[in-house]
């Protein structure tokens, strides 16, 4: 019951309003009884005995049922609007948390969830969370309608009311063991539902693996196990509601025939009135359908229980990176320092004891073999994560001491895998920004895709596709940078980020980020020589360890591992070169 009691605390007012109309909806079946017996002994059995009656007797009769037949109808829509509106605000208001919680959790935690899951969370999830939102009322209405129909039939026979009192029991502990049989499927069905669409996701975000390698039988053969594994667990819930459904639907059927033929035998003894009998079979008629609504509460709640723990799973999840008050000073490039980081991955270092410095203005290259921890290192001067030991200083600062916003405001990423969004070009470089298209075209420009998207159809208006499906793998990696550049950061960090485009037009984009208008320290994870020669400072890595530092030349002539590195790519990069003027020639 905690996730209901969390939607009250959530939508108090509108929980009060849709309470209301539901009491209402509550009294009118008891009035309605009463009018009926009032009617039937005041109008009806007089003019069965006379023969006649009187038009204002008539009319009287038809007002008081039409006036409580409206009170009946106010109550139901009242309730019914209420509700809804209660859980589709509530829906949207835990989308909004766990996508909001998404953005605030360390890279860390997303690697260790699979995609598929995490829609699953903030879709069906938090749908079914507050799928019993909507009963709720109602079976809170009927609560009070039980009360005013007891109360009512004790006042007319007490023998009657009795008899019809041990039905409620009935079907509440039905209701109890329902729930304890279906809430293990519902829970085994939520989770196979999150497998589904994790699989549907790496399907359709892989589709070129899939087509390239003729996975096609097999990942549709992957997802209808999948989709079989989740039908069957739907089935068996199915089952198990059809098993009970009936006898939740019979009980109250089966309270209204003994309350009939007990009436019959209380009348029969004079111990009733027709009018008093009509009133308690009417009233029990009007309120044994509406006591489902408990069923349909609990037949919901083991799904919403499910639901809601995996909701709760994303809401609590640890791992915020801490912030401060501190700020960066406002001028210049960023000076960066790493003392003595570690960073492990699932218990699996990654990084040991490393320590380099950065000075402001200066360009930097991190050089290592596959594996070494480059990614990471770069990870942690962007602060993606946080090292497990030491500590990352911009400016003289502890990254961990500035305020929430203060890094990326002041910081450019561009990673390894470039991702543009189904958007127009202007829309994926700004992301949001609201700066002028000058500032866009001299951000492409800076990057040699100028002339690129003058050449598209519509320009900056053009969409790009998902994943900018229209652009080559270069022009992607290039719109990336134009997208870092035109925030004009203070500290640029490229992680391999220019591995698609050819080594000339690299050259020139990186000697035009070394002379930009507005100055930044450089980090580059490279391993082109091209690339590495245009740094003032080489850091080779090897193992999760800074091996050896200083200049490309100096590391060649010294570092073992850095000159075989080094050669093996400018031996690749010759064989390309002679791949190519054979291909021109």
């Amino acid at each position: 019951m905690g996730v209901l009691s969390v939607a009250v605390r959530e939508e108090p007012w509108i929980f009060c309003a849709a309470l209301l109309a539901s009491g209402l909806y509550g009294v009118a079946p008891v009035a309605t009884s009463w009018t009926l017996g009032r009617i039937t002994e005041d109008v009806v059995l007089p003019a069965f005995d006379e023969g006649r009656t009187t038009a204002g007797a008539l009319i009287g009769a038809g007002l008081a049922i039409f006036g409580v037949a409206m009170l009946r109808v106010i109550g139901v829509i009242g309730r019914r609007v209420g509700a809804g509106i209660m859980q589709f605000r509530l829906q949207a208001t835990y989308r909004r948390k766990i996508a909001h919680r998404y953005l605030r959790l360390p890279i860390s935690w997303h690697q260790r969830h699979p995609a598929g899951q995490l829609l699953s969370n903030v879709n069906a999830d938090v749908e079914a969370a507050w799928a019993p939102v909507v009963p709720l009322p109602t079976a809170i209405g009927v609560v009070v309608m039980l009360g005013a129909a007891i109360v009512s039939m004790l006042t007319v026979d007490p023998v009657i009311a009795s008899v019809s009192l041990l039905v409620f029991p009935s079907i509440g502990l039905l209701n109890v063991f329902y729930q304890r049989k279906l809430t293990p499927l519902a829970a085994h069905a939520q989770g196979l539902r999150a497998r589904a669409s994790d699989i549907a996701h790496e399907s359709f975000d892989g589709a070129l693996v899939v087509k390239t390698l003729g996975l096609e039988e097999h990942e549709t053969s992957r997802m209808a196990d999948a989709a079989a594994r989740l039908r069957d667990a739907n089935v068996a819930v199915g089952r198990t509601r059809g098993r009970f459904d009936p006898m939740l639907d019979m009980l109250p059927n089966l309270g209204i025939l003994t309350v009939l033929a007990v009436g019959t035998l209380r009348l029969s003894a004079g111990a009733v009135t027709i009018g008093e009998l009509v009133q308690v079979s009417y009233l029990f008629t009007m309120i044994a359908f509406p006591v489902r609504a408990f069923g349909w509460v609990l037949a919901e709640l083991p799904r919403s229980t499910v639901g809601w723990s995996r909701v709760r799973h994303v809401l609590d999840a640890e791992g915020d990176l801490p912030t401060g008050e501190l700020r960066l000073s406002d001028a210049g490039p960023i000076s960066l320092d790493t003392r003595g980081v570690s960073y492990a991955y699932d218990g699996a270092t990654v990084l040991h004891d490393v320590t380099l410095a950065v000075g402001p203005g200066r360009t930097v290259a991190i050089v290592g073999p596959t594996g070494s921890g480059k990614s990471t290192l770069a990870a942690l001067m962007v602060r993606l994560v946080d090292p497990a030991e030491g500590d990352v200083l911009m400016d003289g600062v502890d990254a961990r001491e500035m305020r929430s916003g203060e890094v990326p405001s002041a910081v450019a990423f561009v990673p390894q895998e470039t991702l543009l969004f189904d958007d127009m070009v202007r829309g994926n470089v700004l992301l949001g920004l609201d700066l002028p298209d000058e500032r866009v075209w001299e951000a492409l420009e800076a990057v040699w895709v100028a002339d690129v998207v003058r050449g598209l159809p519509q320009g900056l208006d053009t969409r790009v596709g998902e994943r900018g499906a229209i652009l080559s793998g270069g022009q992607r990696q290039r719109i990336a940078l134009a997208r870092a550049l035109v925030r004009r950061p203070r500290l640029l960090v490229l992680d391999d980020a220019t591995s698609s485009i050819d080594p000339y037009v690299e050259s020139r984009i990186l000697g035009g980020l070394r002379g930009a208008r507005v100055p930044s320290t450089l980090v580059l994870v490279a391993y082109r020589q091209a690339t590495i020669a245009l740094a003032d400072h080489v850091v080779y890595v090897e193992r999760g360890r800074v091996v050896d530092s200083g200049t490309h030349d100096e590391l060649r002539a010294r570092c073992a591992g850095y000159r075989t590195l080094v050669t093996a790519y400018e031996h690749e990069e010759e064989q390309s070169a002679e791949i190519t003027d054979g291909r021109t020639a």
